[in-house]
């Protein structure tokens, strides 16, 4: 099936498949699940369709999704197969060790090559914007937090004739709808993002998101997959590169060099702690021991004079 076609029940791109885990490449038109009765075309049901021997009748979907990715947004979705995987997945989701990455078109030539989106995002609670979100200090933001996002350009090109910028989106929080608000707060908005250009951007064919990398540390084995980059012009010929950066190969493997040299800092961060509170605690009891001593000696001293006294 041509990757802009729509998505069928039959169409599911299976990227990992072991005993605890299935990843796939979520199509770009699809919800995870539904509670709608008539809704008959999700990643829930296409799964169904697929692998109906490994549906779990104990959970609400069937199924056990670890993360969430928007309805527009394509690419790599991690589902656990059993409740002891989907703990071991969620606490890393939890501890925020886990890396993602996303491939994004986004609308202008962006000047800066690396950033870092510093921006509190909240829920929008403006009349007829309460399914968006916003940043903060826009009227009507709520309960605003605070949300990094990492950005890489990777190619200059254009869009059906305008000028675009592909870029690698690393979020380092994970609130609702933050790449796609992070781009449109600096202008850049997403290709085909219909909520958050305004209703404006409805001629490309999708939303031009794509979760391309996905890097869980389980123990003993960590889970890595990555979704195939669909932003090309073999699939889209509206979409014409024209200036190179750096390759997308190139760039994730830095990504996860990087985040491999931060845990490896973070857990002798850790032993260093726990070096220090166990001297901490040595030091405790010895001090004890050393007081407890002098009690002793004291007492015995007492007791000997009192009997050199009889």
């Amino acid at each position: 099936m041509m990757a802009t076609e729509p998505a069928s029940l039959e169409s599911l791109r299976v990227l990992l498949h072991n005993t605890d885990f299935i990843v796939v490449d979520k199509h770009w038109d699809i919800r995870i699940d539904s509670k709608m009765w008539y809704e008959k075309l999700t990643v829930q049901e296409q799964l169904r369709h697929s692998f109906p021997e490994l549906a779990d009748p104990s959970t609400y979907y069937g199924f056990r999704f670890c993360h969430q990715l928007d309805f527009s947004t394509s690419g790599a979705l991690c589902i656990a197969l059993n409740k002891a995987a989907a703990g071991r997945a969620y606490r890393c989701f939890k501890d925020r060790t886990v890396t993602k990455a996303y491939l994004a078109l986004v609308r202008g030539w962006v000047e800066e090559e690396t950033q870092t989106l510093d921006l509190s995002i909240g829920k929008n609670s403006s009349e007829g914007k309460t399914h968006m979100m916003c940043i903060e200090g826009t009227e009507g933001c709520q309960n605003p937090k605070p949300c990094q996002t990492e950005l890489m350009v990777l190619e200059y090109g254009l869009y059906d004739g305008d000028p675009v910028t592909k870029v690698l989106l690393q979020p380092l929080t994970g609130r609702t709808h933050q790449l796609r608000v992070h781009c449109s707060a600096i202008g850049h908005p997403i290709v085909g993002d219909f909520t958050y250009s305004s209703g404006a951007d409805v001629a490309p064919y999708r939303m031009m998101l794509h979760a391309h990398l996905l890097h869980i540390p389980l123990e003993p084995q960590p889970l890595l997959v990555s979704a195939e980059d669909p932003f090309h012009p073999s699939v889209d010929p509206k979409w014409l590169p024209q200036r190179s950066l750096r390759t997308l190969t190139a760039t994730v493997e830095t990504l996860l060099e990087q985040r491999e040299e931060k845990e490896l800092k973070k857990k002798e961060e850790e032993r260093e702690r726990t070096r220090q509170e166990e001297e901490r605690r040595r030091s405790s009891r010895k001090q004890r021991t050393e007081e407890e001593s002098e009690e002793q000696r004291r007492q015995c001293q007492e007791w000997l004079s009192e009997w050199a006294g009889d």
